[in-house]
């Protein structure tokens, strides 16, 4: 008789080992710290542009910017495309609190813009719109039409009355959900806006099965068109949504679905005798009344995160960030699998030159992870490669508002970015580096050894009998699971 569990776990170890985790070489020191790889990682990593044959490391120090706005690499440029308080296209004045935001390919060549605005039931610069959520709400999306030459043809409100719209994601279908960073009686959704559409009746009507919280961001598997939630609030959750209809296209998630948060439960396993611990352990998705899901997922003892912020999907790894979590409070990257449902703790923040605070994030064309900062230093936007080289990119000389809302244009030459307040959107440009989908992949399944969160020798281990890879175990250990 076949061992059906045997055969599942002998097929996730190649995957792992696939995704570049058996392709390292594990050593276990005299110190009783696991490492992975080569130390030369380690050695440039402070300074990644020193090691060209290592690979990709950023694109050198930046530049203080003579306009004290915004500091740049050597060879790229900036433009202040869209500012708080200036004018619409009909008129208006630009919403203020500039925060998430995505880029889609429009017509004749054009990029649009879909932008998220914090803001509350009261504001100096508040989204007018014509057809409102709720009219006492001053939050909202707005849209705007660039052109090749990387101005505004056109900017115009795109969804209004609601609150807090703080991050979001993009869809496949290239509509943009916006979420309400808050809970009320009456708020705390995630709304569907179709930027060529702009103020319909889809903009307007609540997703209310995925959930009356304080959403952050989102991203859609494109695989199976679930859609994956983080909460800013602490402690946080980490949600699924799971559409009745995943036919992908505009208007489907108001269908309806099923909401579910994640949890760690260790599971009896005929394998188990050949381990060590006598355990194994997954990830399992509870499911939640999405009225009540923090307080259903809390009593179901779902994963507790400090303060969850940014997702990104891309080839086929669902990233998500904590911004204040961590030994120093610096924050976290956390990387899911949904394929092997496997659960990592990909870096952990233990220099503030490094990290501080993680908030908004995007993967870039060429494969790399980018995160945008909301802490107390200067906020930066930093990157982070497949070899594990940490770098910085940009930094707001202007003030100590937050940088958010990172996207890249489809054709890949032009990143756009805010500064929240006071409100400002820029068109970058410069060197970037070509599309690299294989890069990507790379980055997907990348288990770079500087950035490696120490475990025991024991957990590493107990990690290894257990066919887990130890970004897995990490991301366990630091929820409370023992693996001895």
């Amino acid at each position: 008789m076949t061992n059906q569990t045997s055969t599942n776990d002998l097929n996730r170890r190649k995957f792992l080992k696939a995704g570049g985790m058996g392709a390292l070489a594990l050593t276990l020191g005299s110190t009783g710290v696991l490492s992975l790889g080569s130390k030369v990682f380690a050695d440039t990593a402070t300074n990644p542009t020193n090691n060209p044959a290592s690979g990709f490391g950023g694109y050198g120090p930046l530049v203080p910017d003579p306009n004290g706005i915004l500091d740049l690499p050597e060879g790229f440029h900036y433009k202040i495309i869209s500012q708080e308080g200036g004018q619409l296209t009909n008129g208006g004045k630009i919403p203020g609190a500039f925060d998430g935001m995505a880029a889609f390919e429009g017509p004749n060549n054009t990029t649009i813009l879909v932008r998220n605005h914090e803001l509350g039931t009261s504001a100096d610069n508040p989204v007018v719109g014509i057809n409102p959520f709720d009219p006492a709400a001053k939050g909202g999306t707005t849209a705007l039409v660039v052109g090749q030459n990387r101005e505004v043809i056109k900017e115009y409100v795109s969804s209004s009355g609601t609150i807090r719209n703080c991050a979001g994601g993009a869809t496949p279908w290239n509509t943009w959900l916006t979420c309400e960073e808050t809970r009320t009686a009456t708020h705390g959704y995630v709304f569907e806006v179709d930027p060529q559409q702009p103020e319909n009746e889809m903009s307007k009507t609540p997703i209310k099965d995925m959930g009356r919280f304080s959403h952050e961001a989102c991203a859609i598997d494109p695989a199976t068109g679930y859609v994956y939630l983080t909460e800013d609030a602490s402690p946080s959750y980490l949600y699924r949504f799971i559409p009745n209809d995943t036919s992908q296209k505009p208007g489907a998630l108001q269908k309806g679905g099923k909401l579910y948060a994640a949890a760690i439960e260790a599971v009896t396993d005929p394998a188990a005798s050949t381990f060590k611990t006598g355990q194994t352990f997954k990830i399992v998705w509870k499911e939640l009344d999405p009225h009540l899901c923090r307080e259903d997922a809390k009593a179901q003892k779902c994963i507790e995160f400090s303060r969850l912020e940014g997702a990104f999907f891309q080839e086929g790894v669902f990233w998500f960030d904590d911004t204040s979590a961590g030994d120093k409070k610096l924050g976290r990257v956390y990387r899911y699998v949904p394929h092997t449902n496997t659960l990592e703790l990909f870096y952990e923040g233990n220099d503030a030159r490094e990290m501080e605070y993680p908030d908004n994030i995007c993967c870039t064309p060429w494969g790399d992870l980018w995160y945008a900062e909301d802490g107390s230093g200067q906020d930066r936007i930093m990157g982070i490669t497949p070899e594990g080289k940490v770098y910085p990119f940009a930094a707001n000389r202007l003030s100590g508002s937050e940088l958010c809302g990172p996207t890249f244009s489809p054709d890949g030459n032009t990143l756009f970015v805010n500064i929240q307040t006071p409100g400002k959107t820029f068109a970058i440009w410069g060197p970037f580096q070509r599309r690299n989908a294989a890069r990507a992949r790379e980055m997907s399944f990348a288990a770079p050894a500087n950035l490696a969160p120490q475990v025991s020798e024991k957990v590493a281990k107990a990690a290894e009998a257990q066919g887990m890879s130890i970004l897995e175990a990490a991301a366990f250990e630091r929820h409370g699971v023992k693996m001895i």
